[in-house]
């Protein structure tokens, strides 16, 4: 048998295809998100309320705000000029990655130094935001401080050519790079949250748990009405064929997924929160999120393998997982991802699904934090699920299209 080509042909064929595309699509998202970056959201504010230095209009706050908003560090950055105020409520709705802060009498702490008043050095506050992942903070934070450390550059010649002879070897070296950089927390999150991953990671779960349980149940459905041969080790079995319609299997896969699901996402939620500790708060929203996210999830599989048969294995996974994972903006910020999987992003289950559950985990549940728009997408995707897959089924059994499976004997 092994001579024959024909045996080779198609497993080779769809196994190399597999790798092939699975190589693209994962590497493809991660290979070089510096590369990749563009429009970071990141928050620009000017805190600095001091006069203006003799002969100039605005002060060093503005001026520096001004200078670095106009530049868009090569088209990474997509700067956003806000108060304080906003900067912090955009901080604590994941809405930007990071913030450069000017603090006040920023201009006042410069001017000193030109002075033997000097009583403090002057500092730029860089602030990050664990809860958007340590990739995309880190990427924020890389951007700000070389706009901070530029800005600082500029303001040490500029006060150097006004002190001119005036100023000594020891003043000139001061004033060669005069602000501190300064890097805090805009937005912390717990210590047990994985820095920023946790909530990648259990939406991955309840992805799987979804994704698995639902090709279980359908395995077994179709195992038990005599569909398919029951073959474990040696031993295998084959029940009477059960006459029902695809529409009757589909509805019968559907109910026991909906049962079936509630004690694997809890069984989730617990092993994550309870056993492992991990940080969660607003402990019962998450349950029942986990539960319809889970469920969201395993009806699309329920009708992927209704639709198309044996081959529904594989392309749910395709959906749910192959596409979902480089295009979640989980781990990777979508800013430095190509632009294929931002097109992706839009609806992918995973991106939706990994919104709602960071913003529950980090961001105190608000809605504008991307969990509206997960509940809406899980209630889009719920819905689809149920009408793609019905419709199939019936259209399969108004042509006729039974299951031919012979009745034992």
């Amino acid at each position: 048998m092994v001579r024959r080509p024909r045996l080779w042909l198609v497993p080779t064929i769809l196994t190399g295809l597999l790798a092939l595309l699975l190589s693209l699509l994962y590497m493809g998202g991660v290979v070089h998100p510096s590369q990749d970056l563009r429009h970071l959201p990141i928050a620009l504010v000017n805190d600095d309320r001091s006069a203006p230095p003799p002969g100039q209009r605005a002060n060093l706050g503005a001026q520096i705000t001004a200078a670095i908003g106009a530049d868009d560090a090569a088209g990474k950055a997509q700067w956003r000029a806000l108060t304080r105020a906003q900067a912090q409520d955009q901080l604590d709705s994941g809405k930007i990655y990071g913030a450069l802060v000017v603090p006040p009498r920023f201009t006042d702490s410069v001017a000193a130094l030109a002075t033997q008043g000097a009583e403090r050095t002057p500092t730029i506050n860089v602030l990050t935001n664990p809860g958007k992942g340590s990739l995309g903070s880190s990427l924020a934070s890389q951007i700000t401080t070389q706009a901070a450390r530029q800005a600082s550059l500029t303001i040490g010649k500029q006060l150097t050519a006004s002190l001119g002879a005036q100023a000594g070897p020891t003043t000139k070296l001061l004033l060669t790079d005069p602000v501190r950089v300064v890097t805090v927390v805009g937005h912390p999150i717990g210590t047990h949250s994985g820095l920023g991953l946790t909530a990648f990671y259990y939406t991955l779960l309840l992805v799987l748990a979804g994704f698995m349980g639902g090709n279980v149940i359908s395995n077994g459905v179709d195992t038990g009405l005599g569909y398919a041969d029951n073959e474990i080790g040696p031993w295998h079995t084959r029940r009477p064929t059960v006459p029902v319609d695809r529409t009757q299997t589909l509805l019968v896969k559907m109910v026991m997924t909906a049962g079936i699901t509630l004690i694997s996402s809890s069984l989730v939620l617990l092993a994550c929160v309870t056993i492992l500790g991990m940080d969660a708060s607003h402990i019962p929203l998450l349950w029942v999120y986990s539960y319809c996210a889970c469920l969201a999830v395993g009806l699309g599989v329920q009708a992927i393998n209704a639709a198309f048969g044996g081959l529904g294995q594989l392309v749910s996974m395709f959906v749910f997982i192959v596409l979902g994972l480089p295009s979640s903006g989980a781990t990777i910020p979508l800013q430095a991802v190509p632009g294929f999987y931002r097109f992706l992003s839009h609806f992918e289950p995973m991106r939706q699904l990994s919104d709602g559950t960071r913003a529950i985990l980090y961001f105190g549940a608000r809605g504008d934090a991307g969990l509206g728009r997960a509940w809406l997408m899980i209630a889009v995707g719920t819905v689809l699920a149920l009408a793609f897959g019905f419709a199939m089924t019936r259209y399969y059994d108004r042509k006729g299209h039974k299951r031919l499976t012979p009745q034992p004997a």
